[in-house]
């Protein structure tokens, strides 16, 4: 089974728990502004869920898997979305860029992407190998 096999939502969630349990171990290192940043310009709050850092890393994870070649402005349109600004007509506002550049570094120091020359990131042999597996755990739930 392949990533493509698999529901989205409950396969990031899995590869979240994945990442999570490699951040328990040490492999991973979430930076300390985490439960302050914003994850968009236009957001008023932080996330609530204290794990979004962990399901942002494992969803990006799975976009480069399914469409490599994608960069930090790919993603920041990804995850952009409308800005109210009251009285006015909402408007589409892009993500940070800084988290997802970070998630980014940090998926590369694991194995799980690598950079490829300009054309944005792709999955690395390890990294597919990783999330096949645990997207065939889920197949075999």
């Amino acid at each position: 089974a392949t990533v493509k096999d698999v529901a989205p939502q409950p396969f990031v969630k899995a590869l979240a728990a994945h990442l999570k349990n490699k951040w328990a171990e040490g492999k991973l290192e979430i930076p300390q502004w985490v439960d302050i940043v914003k994850t968009a310009t236009h957001k008023e709050l932080s996330p609530y869920d204290e794990d979004w850092y962990f399901v942002r890393a494992a969803s990006i994870a799975r976009k480069v898997y399914l469409r490599g070649g994608s960069g930090v402005g790919a993603f920041q349109k990804v995850y952009g979305s409308r800005a109210r600004r009251g009285t006015k007509g909402n408007r589409f506002h892009k993500a940070a860029k800084g988290v997802i550049r970070t998630i980014l570094q940090q998926l590369q120091e694991l194995q799980l992407i690598e950079v490829r020359d300009a054309n944005g990131r792709s999955i690395t042999r390890q990294g597919q190998h990783e999330l096949d597996s645990i997207a065939g755990q889920l197949r075999a739930q």
